[in-house]
């Protein structure tokens, strides 16, 4: 039996999940209910595997659980980009592999998007919600621009279509002057994720039997089957899939293996007539930079910035931490928009991610029956929608030579004792984000 020591908590309200609108009421679990399946976790990963079972096991009773409400959690906390190419947070660059792992990442990635795309137009998800853009890679600085230069090198030796674009061309899309240049690669989408995973969840409609406001607080083994009791009521199923990223360590699995990180972003208040076309993204050269996305709306357009890192092992961070990542926000987008300096903030928020030192998921039949697909490693968007769909595979007995490779990698490498773990891991992000500089 695991007693689930602590619940998800989430400093700040996402943006995105602000602005979007439910498409159905939110609905408790308040009763002892049977299964053929549970899932824990209606993020990317949960709806994947939820999906999935839907296709490999029809008309199953599948039952999804979820401790906050739809996108309230990580999962719609996000920056919103579905990325094919390699994008290595913990390595602090964007590909660092071989020509053969490089392909092997982007095959994983784009497995993913495809299936995310499959939904998409199944579930008649518009374009401001799952939008097939590409994305660039944006430099501000010498260095920025030489990441640049290495990534595209690395992708044209293996065959794959990059763009240059100069300053002038960056200036046209975003209406800043900060960037000196910048790399467009066409596999990548742009999703509103709230309004993303709140859509998934409506259009797997029937087929799954979602509880939100339902955190599993015990799981265990009884007769045969699986009980997971929230604070009101119980699921019973032979089979479960964990999709909760780093809180699998919560239920008992790969402790001291995972590494607890928060990214930090803010988005505006409305605005109008400036920063360049009405919506568009740019990712930072250095993985440690700014992310920066302009969307806009029938109030006007608003931009969003995430940038700032931080190690935090008690998976949650204070109001006072953010407000002082908040600062840095403030810094960034003045930097890049002086016309816009002084614009208000409306939303600010920490978002949760997971990462393993040697980057790879936390993955698996973690105990009979009970499968693990956890552990995002920076891109939670394509990597857990991957996950949850092998550990459908997995748990499902669909066998592939997809499923064989994604299994044939390595347990996550245990971490070093406290409190050198923490010291360590903050050094490093420190150590990423000064060197980033004008990126960030």
């Amino acid at each position: 039996m695991t007693r689930v020591p602590s619940l998800p908590a989430d400093t700040g309200r996402s943006g995105w999940e602000a602005l979007s609108r439910r498409p159905f009421p939110a609905r408790g679990l308040d009763t002892e209910v049977t299964a053929d399946w549970l899932v824990i976790g209606a993020g990317f990963a949960g709806l994947s595997a939820a999906r999935r079972l839907s296709q490999r096991a029809p008309g199953a009773r599948i039952v999804v659980l979820d401790a906050r409400e739809l996108a309230q959690g990580p999962a719609g906390r996000n920056s919103g980009f579905m990325i094919d190419v390699p994008h290595n947070l913990a390595a602090g660059e964007y590909s660092s592999a071989d020509a053969g792992g490089t392909r092997l990442e982007m095959h994983r990635n784009r497995l993913a998007i495809a299936f995310a795309k499959e939904a998409a137009a199944e579930y008649g998800m518009p374009r401001e919600t799952f939008d097939p853009c590409g994305k660039i890679n944006a430099a501000a600085s010498e260095r920025g621009l030489k990441h640049n230069e290495d990534f595209a090198a690395s992708l044209e030796a293996i065959g794959e279509p990059v763009a240059r674009i100069d300053a002038a061309e960056i200036r046209a899309i975003t209406g800043s002057d900060y960037y000196r240049g910048g790399l467009f690669t066409p596999g990548a989408v742009q999703i509103q994720p709230a309004d993303y995973i709140r859509a998934f969840a409506a259009g797997l409609g029937e087929k799954i039997d979602l509880y939100e406001n339902s955190p599993v607080v015990e799981l265990a083994r009884n007769a045969g089957a699986w009980v997971a009791r929230t604070p009101r009521g119980s699921v019973s199923a032979p089979k479960v899939i964990l999709g909760v990223n780093g809180l699998a360590q919560d239920f008992g699995f790969f402790r001291g293996r995972l590494m607890h990180v928060f990214t930090y972003a803010s988005m505006t208040a409305p605005f109008t007539g400036a920063a360049g076309r009405e919506r568009w993204g740019i990712l930072p050269a250095d993985a440690m930079g700014a992310t920066v996305r302009k969307i806009s709306g029938p109030d006007g357009a608003r931009i969003a910035i995430r940038t700032r890192y931080s190690y935090d092992p008690s998976k949650q961070v204070s109001e006072r931490k953010l407000a002082a990542m908040v600062r840095d926000h403030r810094r960034s987008l003045d930097a890049r928009f002086p016309d816009l300096a002084g614009l208000r903030f409306e939303y600010s928020w920490a978002g949760r991610l997971c990462l393993s030192l040697n980057h790879v998921p936390a993955f698996g039949e973690v105990d009979e029956n009970l499968y693990s697909a956890c552990c995002c490693n920076g891109l939670g968007t394509v990597k857990s929608t991957l996950a949850g769909m092998m550990a459908a595979d997995l748990a499902t007995g669909t066998r592939s030579g997809d499923l064989d490779r994604y299994q044939d990698q390595p347990k996550p490498r245990r971490l070093p004792p406290e409190p050198a773990a923490t010291i360590g891991a903050r050094a490093v992000i420190r150590w990423q984000e000064m060197r980033a500089g004008r990126e960030g």
